[in-house]
């Protein structure tokens, strides 16, 4: 989904996308990682499952 602070919209986005579409968030669960990328910083990484109703 990206990259810098506006990610917890984008994922609030996806999750209200997937209830739209009948589903529910499950489990989620984020590990941390280090980026090697230009600016470096920290990366969380974010899986989640959803069920259907």
């Amino acid at each position: 989904m990206g990259t810098g602070s506006g990610n917890l919209t984008e994922l609030e986005a996806v999750i209200n996308d997937q209830a739209a579409k009948g589903y529910r968030l499950h489990t989620i669960t984020t590990s941390n990682g280090g980026s090697k990328g230009l600016m470096g910083g920290d990366r969380i990484q974010a899986t989640m499952v959803f069920e259907r109703l």
